[in-house]
């Protein structure tokens, strides 16, 4: 399955990289693709999880932090996080049976 996903750094998971079309796939490719997307997909919470736990730690310094300059960066950190929260969140929301059919 390794073929079929690619490991993104920035989200924590792996991300679909197809390398044909949809319908190039034999129904067993397209099978297995699907069921190794779910499996991916339901490690998406428990990620969201952990970010969220990182920016409380981060907005628990921020609460404390006298010092401008790094406040900023505090926040800075917090939007990256946000951010990658919410990607998380659109790829969890994916749903790969539908999109991949969309394409025969």
């Amino acid at each position: 399955m390794n073929d079929f996903f690619r490991e993104d750094e920035r989200l924590g998971i792996k991300l679909p990289f197809l390398k044909l079309e949809w319908h190039q796939y034999s129904s067993e490719v397209q099978e297995a693709i699907l069921l190794e997307w779910e499996n991916i997909r339901g490690i998406i919470p428990d990620r969201i999880k952990e970010i969220e736990n990182q920016i409380n730690m981060l907005q628990t310094r921020l609460d404390h932090e006298e010092n401008f300059p790094i406040s900023c960066e505090l926040n800075t950190s917090i939007a990256h996080h946000a951010s990658v929260i919410n990607d998380l969140w659109l790829w969890y929301r994916h749903n790969g049976a539908a999109v991949y059919k969309s394409h025969t």
